[in-house]
C-alpha cells in the first residue's frame, strides 16, 4: 500500500465533530459563527487552505485514477451541499470543490422540476447525475429539495412527503452499496446572516444577478424551513450516509470545513495508485532506445 497524502491533522477529526448525532435534532443549539475544530485563528486560513488543496487535489488524482483503470469497480465520492439562500452553496464549489482537477469532477445544480421531469419520480432526474466510478461529485441543492421546498410550499400531500424520507434513505443506501462515499453538508447560517448577505447583494451593482426577489418570500417563511431541515436531519441521519452540519456565518471557516471533510472521507478510502499492465523496466528500455532523433530517410 503506497503512503497516503497527509490531510491537517487535528486533536478530533473534523467529521466526528459535525456529524449529526442519531436522534432528535435542535438547530437553535448550533452556533452558526462557530469555528468547530479549526486550529488557530482565521488569519492562517489561506496558508491552511494551500495546503488543504494541494492534499485534497492529490487524493482525488488517485480517485480518478482508478476510475480510469478499475471502471467497474472503482469508489466515487458525492459532496451534497444542502442550505438556505446565501449560506455559500456557490461559494464552496469555487474554493473548496474547485482547488481539485475538473476532469475528474461532476457537478449538478438542482433548481425548479422540469415539465420532464415532473414526470418522474422525484429520485429520477437525482439518480441520472449520480457519480461514475472515479469521480467526485456535487450536488447544488439536491434530492432533499424534495422535503424541504415541497414540504414549506406544500407543492405535494403531507403522506407522500413522509414517504420520500424513507425512499431517500434507500436510495443514499444503494448508492453506498455501489461503493459511493456520500457526504451531506447542511450549510446552517444565521436569519441575522443571511440578511446581510442579501442586502449587500442589493447594494452592490455586482451582485445583482445573484439577487432574486423570491428569497425574501422564502426568507418570511423561515421557521418553517428551519423545521422542514430539522425533520430531513433528524429522518435522514443514517449510519451509511449521515449528515455534517456546517456552521456557516464565517464563509472562510465554512470553506475550510468542507475542504477538511471531504478530505478526510476521500483519505478514508485508502486508495493505492493503480499498478500498471505493463513490464516497467522494459518498457523504460524501449523508450530510452527513442531519445535519439531517429534520422530521416
Amino acid at each position: 500500500m503506497a503512503t497516503q497524502p497527509d490531510v491537517p491533522s487535528l486533536d478530533v477529526p473534523l467529521s466526528a465533530l459535525l456529524r449529526v448525532p442519531p436522534g432528535p435534532v435542535d438547530l437553535g443549539s448550533y452556533d452558526c459563527a462557530a469555528t468547530t475544530g479549526y486550529p488557530g485563528e482565521k488569519d492562517g486560513v489561506d496558508e491552511r487552505m494551500t495546503e488543504l488543496g494541494e492534499t485534497l487535489s492529490q487524493l482525488q488524482e488517485r480517485l480518478f485514477a482508478n476510475g480510469r483503470t478499475y471502471p467497474d469497480t472503482a469508489p466515487a465520492a458525492l459532496l451534497v451541499l444542502q442550505g438556505m439562500d446565501t449560506s455559500g452553496k456557490g461559494g464552496v464549489l469555487r474554493h473548496t470543490v474547485g482547488m481539485v482537477d475538473v476532469q475528474g469532477l461532476s457537478v449538478a445544480a438542482f433548481k425548479k422540476p422540469t415539465p420532464e421531469e415532473l414526470e418522474h419520480d422525484f429520485l429520477w432526474r437525482i439518480a441520472k447525475e449520480v457519480p461514475e466510478p472515479g469521480f467526485l461529485g456535487t450536488f447544488d441543492r439536491s434530492h432533499y429539495e424534495d422535503v424541504l421546498v415541497s414540504r414549506v410550499e406544500q407543492l405535494a400531500p403531507p403522506e407522500e412527503i413522509e414517504q420520500r424520507y424513507d425512499e431517500i434513505n434507500a436510495f443514499e443506501a444503494g448508492l453506498v452499496a455501489r461503493g459511493i462515499v456520500v457526504i451531506k453538508c447542511f450549510l446552517h447560517m444565521s436569519y441575522a446572516e443571511q440578511g446581510q448577505r442579501l442586502m449587500e447583494r442589493l447594494e452592490r451593482p455586482d451582485k445583482h444577478w445573484k439577487y432574486n426577489p423570491g428569497d425574501v418570500e422564502a426568507r418570511q417563511k423561515w421557521p418553517a424551513y428551519q423545521d422542514a431541515y430539522t425533520v430531513a436531519l433528524e429522518r435522514c441521519n443514517t449510519v451509511a450516509a449521515p449528515w455534517f452540519v456546517i456552521p456557516s456565518d464565517k464563509k472562510w471557516y465554512r470553506n475550510w470545513a468542507v475542504a477538511q471533510l471531504l478530505a478526510e472521507h476521500l483519505q478514508g478510502l485508502n486508495l493505492d495508485w493503480p499498478a500498471g499492465d505493463f513490464d516497467v523496466q522494459a518498457e523504460k528500455e524501449r523508450l530510452s532506445r527513442t531519445f535519439e532523433t531517429p534520422a530521416r530517410k
